[in-house]
């Protein structure tokens, strides 16, 4: 993730310190939800760096509805933000009003938030219309040491916008979800180094790899993950991944003597040869997958 600036966590520790006895108050005197985005519009401002005169929309317009906040830079429209009273939880209800206005707007990422409690929220357009919680941030939980805050504070702030971090922090939480790194301590790679580690310990026991694969599936991770057929498309999804991986790592290397080119593949490019091509995050982490 890109690196937050000293300066930019400077105006994070001071302002959110700040507004944490605001929102504390508020939420002590029950204040309505105008009030509470009156003072969401100045954390945007404040905390997250935007331009409260240029670059936050009030009321923004979507069909035949409005939206309480959205955020527009260089008359770009980012995400939309819909506010709640600050006494209030924030429930299914709420979260199905604000997916529904983005998929009306056609925008991938929406805001639920109460000004205390802030739910990002990524939208896929497959029909039908989905979304994933990206996180859930309580501002009154967090002290100014806690650096998890931060970085979900710069995901959304300005400067994060434009080095879009807010699609870095999704790839990395989509790459780390549960499902993920199930399948990999499927793998044969982790399977091999187990077994390495197991020989060190017990010399004179012979293991077999789907004895150990069966053990990491019937005890080791947990059942539910193992049948999920989310586990099953990403551990598919790996598995052509390797296969595309080790297909632009097979170089031909030219013979000299016999005047014969010979195919080669190999986990490096060789030297002298032409680079391998990388493989995309995306062919692992595909839109479709949860963040969870």
């Amino acid at each position: 993730m890109a690196k937050i600036t000293d300066k930019i966590e400077k105006r994070f520790k001071t302002e959110l310190k700040k507004y944490q006895a605001v929102l504390a108050a508020a939420k002590a005197r029950d204040i309505n939800e105008s009030d509470t985005v009156t003072i969401v519009k100045d954390m945007l401002a404040d905390i997250f760096g935007y331009d409260k005169y240029a670059e936050i929309t009030t009321e923004y317009a979507i069909k035949s509805t409005y939206c309480d906040l959205a955020i527009k830079v260089d008359n770009e429209l980012r995400f939309l933000i819909e506010v709640k009273a600050i006494g209030l939880n924030l429930k299914d209800n709420h979260v199905k009003q604000a997916v529904d206005y983005g998929a009306n707007q056609g925008i991938d990422w929406v805001i639920l938030t109460n000004g205390i409690t802030w739910k990002l929220f990524r939208l896929y357009f497959n029909k039908p219309i989905e979304h994933k919680l990206v996180f859930d941030m309580d501002l009154l939980e967090y002290d100014n040491k806690d650096s998890r805050v931060f970085d979900m504070i710069f995901t959304l702030s300005k400067e994060g916008m434009a080095k879009s971090a807010i699609d870095e922090y999704y790839q990395k939480k989509a790459a780390l979800n549960r499902f993920t790194i199930a399948a990999i301590m499927q793998s044969e790679p982790i399977i091999k180094v187990i077994k390495k580690e197991l020989k060190q310990i017990h010399k004179n026991i012979k293991v077999e790899n789907n004895e150990l694969c069966e053990i990491i599936r019937n005890d080791v991770i947990k059942r539910d993950i193992i049948e999920d057929e989310r586990s099953v498309a990403v551990t598919k999804r790996i598995n052509r991944t390797k296969k595309a991986q080790k297909k632009n790592n097979c170089v031909e290397i030219a013979d000299a003597k016999q005047g014969q080119t010979i195919p080669v593949c190999s986990e490096k490019p060789i030297e002298g040869s032409h680079e391998s091509k990388p493989i995309s995050e995306n062919s692992i982490i595909s839109p479709d997958h949860a963040v969870e």
